[in-house]
């Protein structure tokens, strides 16, 4: 149908998304705030999951995470920017491990590029993506 959005784009979750997930959940259960029949079904969800979006399910209803001296490694490694620094409009090259895509896209007024927002389930942060589906 013309005009009609697909929506975003369900990337596949890989192996290093899914350890990413787990780990996580592992973290909250060591913060007490999963018990162990919790745990194991929500770590479950993520191995059975095909898709990243399915897999980042398993985090919905937690809290974040504590920040750590050496912090998770999700926005800053993933982006490409050390630690501390961060682009303008937490702008990424490409998505990092275990980031669901919305359907929200935008143009960057800095470099008028379409780009698509990501969520990274581990903390909910939003990531901006050059979305290559417009060709832009």
């Amino acid at each position: 149908m013309p005009g009609h959005d697909p929506g975003p784009p369900r990337p596949p979750l890989t192996d290093a998304g899914r350890e990413r997930l787990a780990t996580l959940l592992r973290e909250h259960y060591a913060h007490g705030q999963l018990d162990l029949d919790e745990l194991r079904r929500r770590v479950e969800a993520v191995l059975s999951a095909q898709y990243a979006d399915e897999a980042a399910a398993a985090l919905d209803g937690l809290p974040a995470l504590p920040a750590t001296a050496g912090g998770t490694g999700s926005a800053g490694s993933q982006s490409g920017a050390r630690v501390g620094q961060r682009r303008r409009h937490a702008q990424s090259v490409q998505p990092g491990e275990g980031w669901v895509p919305t359907a929200e896209r935008f143009r960057d007024p800095s470099t008028r590029k379409i780009v698509r927002v990501w969520i990274d389930p581990a903390d909910q942060s939003r990531h901006y993506i050059p979305d290559e589906e417009t060709g832009t």
